[in-house]
Order: C-alpha cells, then sequence, then structure tokens
C-alpha cells in the first residue's frame, strides 16, 4: 500500500487513527503493532510471515545477548550472521550466482551453469533488517540497559511509517516513546503538515521529473545533445531527492500523528559544498548506521590514513551493495568512496579556499555523474551517457526543448527552489523569528498545507501507479 494512494489517504489512516485514539492508553502500541502487521501483510502475506519470523528470532537472539554472559560476543557473531544470510539469500543470491556463471564461463572450464533462483524480495527487508543489527549491537555494547520486551521490539521493527523504506530508526532513539509518548494537538497538526509536504514532494515534484528523466533516458544515448543529457541528469537527480525525502517526510509526519518524533533523513543534501558534506545531509539515517556499525567498528580513522582509506572504500562499497545487487550501484558507491578519500588527501583544504559557488558546482558535478551510475545500469551505457553530458559538439542541434512543457519547466523550477540554499535560509530565518507561533502565520501556513494536499489529489486522481524508489532497495 502506497502512503500516495487513495486507499491509504481516505481508508486505512483515517481508520487507524479512529481506532488508535479510541483504544485505552495501555493498548495504543498493540493496536499500531496490529495495523503495522496488516499495513505490510496488505503487499503479499508471505512477506508478513517474512517480516514476523525475523523479528521472533532476532528477538530471541536479543534475550540471549542480553544475559551479559562471556558467549555473549559468540551469540552477536551468530545473530549479525543470520541477518546477513537473509539478506543475501533474498537480495544478492541470483546476483551471486551469474556472476559465478560469468566466471566459470571465461574460465572455460567445462562449467555447468548454476540455475538462478528469483527469489522475489520482500519489501523493505534491508531497512528492516538494518534495524535489528543495530539493535543486536547496541544490546550487546550495553547501550540499551533496560531490559527489552517482544512487544517493543516487534513495534520498532514493524511501526509502519518507516517500515518499508526508512529511516532506518535506532532502538536507542524510540524505545522511551514506545513505552511512553504523549500526544498533543500541536504535535498531531505538524504532522499532517508533514505527511502532505512528502506528499507534494512525491506525486508533484518527484512524479513529473521522474516521467521527464524516463523519456531522456529511454532515448537511445547516440541520438541525444548535449542539453537533452544534462536536462535529462538533473531531472533524476530532482527525482531521487524529492522521491526519497518525500517518503521520509510522510514517514515523519505520520510517527507524529501517533506520537513519535522521528529523526530527520535529509538536510537539503543539493546545498552541500563537498562529498562529505553531502553524506552527512543525504539518507542520514543510512550513512550514521554504516559509520556507527563499520567504519568505527574497523577502526575509522584512528589507525592511520592507510587504514583509514580502506574502511572508506569498504563502507561504500558495501553501501553502493546494499542499494542494490547489481554493478552500476557498486560503482556508485566506490565513485563516492573515491572522492571522499581525495578530499581527505588534501583537497578539501583547497576546496575550502575556493569561492562557495566553486565548490557547490565541484559537489553537484561529482554528484550528477554519480546519479548517471546509479541511474544506468550497464556501465557501458553509463559512460556513453556521461560523454554526452560533456561533449559539446553534440549542442548544435540539440532538441531538449522537445522534453519540456509549461508543467515540467514549473515543477524544474520549483524542485530547483525547494533543494536550495534559498529555502534553507528562509526556513533558518523563519525559525528564528518565530513567525509560526503566531495565529496569522499558522493560518496562513494551514491554508498553504490544504492546497498542497488538493493539489497533490488531483495529481493522483490524474496519474498513474508510481511506487518509491527506494521501495526496491
Amino acid at each position: 500500500m502506497l502512503f500516495n494512494s487513495i486507499t491509504f489517504i481516505f481508508v486505512f489512516l483515517p481508520a487507524i487513527l479512529l481506532l488508535y485514539y479510541c483504544t485505552p492508553s495501555k493498548y495504543k502500541n498493540y493496536t499500531l503493532l496490529l495495523a503495522s502487521l496488516l499495513f505490510y501483510a496488505w503487499g503479499g502475506f508471505s512477506y508478513a510471515i517474512i517480516l514476523i519470523a525475523s523479528i521472533l528470532i532476532n528477538y530471541l537472539f536479543v534475550k540471549q545477548i542480553e544475559k551479559d554472559r562471556p558467549s555473549k560476543k559468540t551469540w552477536l557473531i551468530v545473530s549479525l550472521a543470520f541477518n546477513v544470510i537473509i539478506i543475501v539469500i533474498f537480495k544478492y543470491l541470483d546476483f551471486i550466482l551469474s556472476n559465478l556463471n560469468l566466471l566459470g564461463s571465461a574460465l572455460n572450464a567445462g562449467f555447468s551453469e548454476i540455475p538462478l533462483k528469483h527469489i522475489v524480495l520482500p519489501l523493505g527487508i534491508s531497512f528492516y533488517t538494518f534495524q535489528q543489527m543495530s539493535l543486536l549491537w547496541d544490546v550487546y555494547r550495553g547501550e540499551n540497559t533496560e531490559k527489552t520486551s517482544l512487544t517493543n521490539i516487534a513495534l520498532y521493527i514493524s511501526l509502519f511509517p518507516q517500515l518499508i523504506a526508512g529511516p532506518i530508526v535506532r532502538y536507542n532513539d524510540i524505545v522511551e516513546q514506545i513505552k511512553e509518548r504523549v500526544s498533543t494537538f500541536p504535535l498531531f497538526r505538524s504532522g499532517v503538515q508533514r505527511f502532505v509536504l512528502g506528499l507534494f514532494k512525491k506525486v508533484i515534484l518527484a512524479n513529473t521529473c521522474g516521467e521527464l528523466a524516463d523519456l531522456i533516458f529511454a532515448t537511445p544515448f547516440e541520438s541525444i545533445g548535449t542539453s537533452t543529457a544534462w536536462l535529462g541528469i538533473v531531472a533524476y537527480s530532482f527525482q531521487i531527492y524529492f522521491d526519497f525525502s518525500g517518503y521520509s517526510d510522510m514517514a515523519i509526519g505520520l510517527g507524529r500523528m501517533f506520537g513519535f518524533r522521528i529523526l530527520e533523513n535529509f538536510n537539503f543534501p543539493y546545498i552541500a559544498k563537498s562529498i562529505q558534506e553531502f553524506w552527512r545531509r543525504w539518507h542520514i539515517s543510512l550513512s550514521t548506521w554504516f559509520r556507527d556499525y563499520v567504519y568505527i567498528p574497523l577502526g575509522g580513522n584512528r589507525k592511520g590514513p592507510y587504514k583509514t582509506y580502506f574502511n572508506l572504500i569498504l563502507v561504500f562499497f558495501l553501501t553502493g551493495l546494499w542499494h542494490g545487487a547489481t554493478w552500476s550501484f557498486i560503482v556508485w558507491g566506490l565513485f563516492h568512496g573515491l572522492f571522499l578519500i581525495i578530499e581527505r588527501l588534501g583537497f578539501s583544504t583547497i576546496l575550502k579556499r575556493l569561492p562557495a559557488v566553486i565548490q557547490w558546482i565541484y559537489m553537484i558535478l561529482v554528484v550528477m555523474i554519480g546519479w548517471v551510475l546509479f541511474r544506468v545500469e550497464a556501465f557501458s551505457d553509463a559512460i556513453s551517457f556521461i560523454g554526452k553530458l560533456f561533449s559539446m559538439g553534440s549542442a548544435s542541434n540539440d532538441s531538449f526543448m522537445l522534453y519540456l512543457n509549461n508543467e515540467r519547466i514549473i515543477v524544474l523550477v520549483l524542485a530547483a527552489l525547494s533543494s536550495s540554499l534559498i529555502l534553507f535560509k528562509l526556513k533558518k530565518f523563519v525559525e528564528a523569528k518565530k513567525f509560526s507561533q503566531t495565529i496569522f502565520s499558522q493560518s496562513l501556513y494551514d491554508l498553504g498545507v490544504v492546497l498542497l494536499f488538493l493539489i497533490s489529489l488531483v495529481y493522483i486522481n490524474s496519474g498513474s501507479y508510481s511506487p518509491f524508489i527506494y521501495f526496491r532497495f
């Protein structure tokens, strides 16, 4: 069930909210847990069985680690291995088998091709498995000092706002809210506002930019010009940002409607002035997960420069692999890891001496070239597209205006403004002046939210099925 569907907005969500707020306080978590399992089962009953089995098995692992005996490290290793194996089976098995077949064919050693298994990937398995792995780590390290309960863990993992595409929530960040939280009208109101903002981002900005990007990337690359290539990657850069940040906004908003305060996952990443800063602003929950559970345990930057570079490359290899079982994602991850190393080698010092606009141009160029690697599955095709971006000779007869109409131009302008430093500074100014606390400004803001909601509904009714990009991961 999609957050941007009529069924969710007008049937599922109102019904669950009504049931939740009519339930006595001590049973609210059970109501929300059942609602979350129903939400997940909507996409396939077998998915829900896998999720429930994963929760139960990891709960047993947690209880063994909590006993704080010499064998708890063994239980940690076994539990982490179990979760990795689960992801490998569902997400990477065919990728491994296909590469083994290619290797066997290349060696020409009478290798018999291994048939692929074509296992269906359960929705959100990467997200909820990573959450369970972080829980196991935190319990092992003693960061969660109170004993866990099955209900708390089950709700933490399956909470429907963030179940399918994050953010990747830490147990320690939300356990107190699971045990006791206060639902207030201002919090609920801010949740509705945030949900509508995310809905607008998804159905208007992301989907419109996505249609444009799909048109251009579906065109044979040899027949497009430089301007069209740039239009395509700009549109895709907006699509993936507003699609994923829109989902995160909706998840945060839904959480507030039920009394939860889910941490932010995006912070205007396209205003960054380096790749290091970009990753502090983009998919914050994933980058901090890899930092805290992979990079730092490996030694971080404490064991000399070469070990630091190795750790960075490994982390971004895994970051790319996390996004999908293709070499294009791995190359994308390594591409970002390479620029992080370049910045650590001293380029960041040089970069800071340059004008801010030059720093920004460097960052956005690296990020958009990276998005080509992310978007185009075949590496040779990605290189061909990147070549088009910098092939000025093909610009003379470029017909990029054929891909644009008034609606797309308006959306591209809105997307540029909404992801820019202008909106970021305006947001900070409004927060500092506390304009949002006045009755007039609140009424004006609510009116704007209603308008965005109505426009979004028009797009939903006139549009086609459009799942979130990160549902694949």
